[in-house]
């Protein structure tokens, strides 16, 4: 069974902002899997955060986020 998490639970263990994890889905480089009914909030599983690792290894080899783009949509191709 996989884990379920909030952005904030995101944040936590990828070491990465709220706000930055929201830039990110905005820019496209990760996705939410939903919504929860009531409060609205997103959720995520453990392939974000695997995806997030990934974008934060790449952020500090200098690559700049275009080329991450380009990188995960080329992913995403395969």
């Amino acid at each position: 069974m996989e884990n379920i998490y909030l952005v904030k639970d995101l944040s936590c263990i990828s070491g990465i902002s709220v706000y930055t994890i929201k830039y990110y889905l905005k820019l496209g480089l990760i996705k939410e899997l939903g919504r929860t009914s009531q409060l609205n909030y997103r959720y995520f599983n453990d392939s974000t955060v695997k995806q997030l690792a990934k974008i934060r290894k790449w952020r500090k080899q200098g690559i700049c986020i275009d080329e991450i783009q380009h990188r995960i949509k080329g992913e995403a191709l395969k």
